[in-house]
């Protein structure tokens, strides 16, 4: 008793002055003084959504004779997308207020000697392009898809696969994970498309090759599947491994969405297969997103880069193009045993 009499005791007790408490307060809530981030290049990134939207929307409207639908469900992708590019263009300056308390910050080499490099730069700023794609490409389901539609599953398999890459790239970027290391982490993470994977696994044997082999179609089986784990290792390794001037990462993956989106309407516009156009469909729904906050991302990183994307955003951009390509690629597989399996039937016949 007399302990706690001691403790409740008023004349025991001193009370904290206000500089004290000022001082806790600052202790476990760090106020720092550093400057914002210097504003967007608005007026370049905007003259990049005219150089890119002008052709696109040509080949999607004019030069092609497109389904309804179909076209229907690109417009709808698209207006999302525009969204997600607004939303990284005002997410980015809050979140790096957040990394920069957190010390996720880094020096920029290439502007040594300069007063920009002395400048502490917010790091791993690809997580805000990460999560705006992947509640856009959640929303889009509603949408576009049904609970029976074939596409659903490989759709989430794709998502979570890119939703895995960006979480381990967050890791990579807190924990500075070795590069042995880095070469295994695409291919856990592509666990969860690989398994979903309902394409064919053959190939098609090159006609010169087939009087030596004695075939002219191969399954390769869990080779081919093998080989679909090396792409993703090499997606993400190609972006990553360019790292090192202001916009380069970012500025690649917007030139090669952009090609990957003129590519995909070309292909439908050519074909009258449904599900060779579905397949097509299916890699813009995932490109239009990425290009977008991509493009929002490319506001800030552009020389003088005010934030790195670090290797959060190298990872989730590699990703995503190594899953539009083992989809469409396992549709394109299917399309061609299943063409070439009719013409052995009837040669048989």
């Amino acid at each position: 008793m007399a302990a706690r009499k001691r403790a409740s005791a008023p004349q025991s007790v001193k009370e904290p002055s206000p500089k004290e408490i000022d001082k806790t307060r600052q202790s476990k809530y760090p106020v720092t003084d550093d400057p914002p981030i210097a504003p967007p290049k608005s007026g370049f990134i905007f003259k990049l959504i005219l150089f890119f939207s002008i052709p696109y929307l040509y080949l999607i409207f004019y030069h092609y004779k497109i389904d309804l639908e179909l076209r229907r469900s690109i417009i709808i992708n698209a207006g999302l997308s525009l969204v997600g590019f607004f939303v990284t263009l005002r997410m980015i300056p809050v979140a790096s207020r957040y990394v920069i308390r957190r010390n996720l910050f880094g020096y920029d080499i290439n502007k040594r000697g300069t007063p920009q490099g002395a400048v502490k730069v917010p790091e791993s700023l690809g997580i805000v392009v990460g999560i705006s794609f992947l509640v856009l490409a959640i929303v889009f389901q509603y949408f576009n898809f049904t609970s029976d539609s074939n596409w659903l599953v490989e759709y989430n398999a794709a998502l979570a696969s890119i939703c895995f890459m960006t979480l381990l790239g967050f890791v990579d970027d807190v924990l500075d994970v070795p590069w042995r290391v880095k070469l295994l982490l695409p291919s856990f993470a592509a666990l969860p498309l690989l398994m979903a994977y309902a394409g064919h696994t053959t190939i098609i044997i090159p006609k010169p090759l087939i009087p030596y082999l004695g075939m002219d179609v191969l399954d390769l089986g869990w080779i081919y599947k093998l080989y679909m784990g090396l792409l993703a290792v090499f997606c993400t390794n190609s972006i990553n491994i360019h790292a090192g001037l202001n916009g380069l990462e970012v500025g690649q993956t917007v030139v090669i969405a952009f090609a990957i989106l003129v590519h995909n309407v070309m292909q439908i516009g050519a074909s009258t297969d449904p599900e060779y156009k579905q397949a097509h469909a299916f890699s813009i729904y995932l490109v239009q997103p990425l290009l977008a906050t991509s493009l929002g991302l490319l506001a800030y990183n552009w020389y003088p880069s005010s934030v790195f994307v670090g290797d959060t955003y190298t990872y989730f951009a590699g990703m995503t193009m190594a899953v539009v390509g083992i989809l469409v690629d396992g549709i394109h597989n299917k399309r061609q045993g299943d063409e070439h399996l009719l013409l052995s039937t009837q040669n048989e016949l």
